[in-house]
């Protein structure tokens, strides 16, 4: 059911400073900010493409929010950000070919998908053994492989792609929180960035969305990189679980 013109924009805004904030601070935005495109009736395919391009500026400004953190990991970002790239541009290409009707029927497996690995990623953080930055040809390999298929899926859904990029970067052994938090922002504002060059050029953004998405994105974006410093690792996991929660109630609802 349609609402009016100017909620609509109002609602779509809070729920990019929502998305941004837990973007910045733990993931999971796209869990938010998504299902809001949907209750505002728009096109799965196109509030998908709407909201991977306005989040883009909320990753960005999360990243440089945390720029010290993300200059202390030089070597890492050189296997990252190509991975990123190549990803996002295979991903954003699979949902252009994605028939809507079909890509609608995926929508509640994916974000059920994404609550599942917002729960089971803390579980995984709890039980790994960091090893910290132990780096040889094939460890780099793996992660180089392990961040193309996260930013694949990145770039055709998103929603759960910053927590997997958390546990990754945890299990490869970067043991300070942060700078993964770090790291994955900017890995998000690549994927995400990249997604949106073919969303904008095959005409899939709805661009007054976007406009009232990425706004709030940037905002929150810039309040959770302030407020992620003084929160631990266990809070931000919390978080990030209960977004999963939210996001599961809001697709059963919508589907009643």
């Amino acid at each position: 059911m349609q609402t009016i013109i100017g909620l609509d924009y109002a609602a779509i805004f809070l729920g990019g400073v929502a998305a941004g904030i837990l973007n910045s601070v733990a993931g999971g935005g796209t869990l938010v900010s998504y299902p809001i495109l949907l209750w505002a009736g728009r096109d799965p395919i196109l509030a998908n493409a709407t909201n991977s391009l306005a989040l883009w500026p909320g990753s960005l400004a999360g990243a440089w929010g945390l720029r010290r953190e993300i200059a202390a990991v030089p070597r890492l970002l050189k296997v990252l950000v190509p991975a990123a790239v190549l990803g996002g541009v295979a991903g954003g290409a699979l949902l252009l070919a994605t028939p809507s009707k079909v890509f609608a029927a995926f929508v509640p497996y994916l974000i059920l998908f994404a609550t599942a690995v917002l729960a089971a990623k803390s579980l995984l953080t709890r039980q790994s053994q960091p090893v910290g930055h132990r780096e040889t040809p094939r460890r780099t390999a793996i992660l180089f492989a392990v961040q193309c298929l996260v930013s694949i899926y990145g770039g055709y859904f998103g929603a759960g792609m910053g927590i997997l990029m958390l546990a990754a970067l945890g299990l490869y052994g970067v043991t300070d929180f942060h700078e993964r938090n770090a790291v994955k922002n900017l890995l998000a504002a690549t994927t995400n960035g990249v997604a949106s060059l073919f969303f904008a050029a095959a005409g899939a953004i709805r661009w007054g969305d976007g406009l009232a998405l990425g706004a709030g994105a940037v905002v929150g974006g810039l309040v959770g990189a302030a407020v992620g410093r003084r929160l631990s690792s266990k809070t931000l996991e919390g978080v990030a679980i209960l977004v999963g929660v939210v996001a599961t109630l809001s697709l059963i609802l919508r589907r009643c």
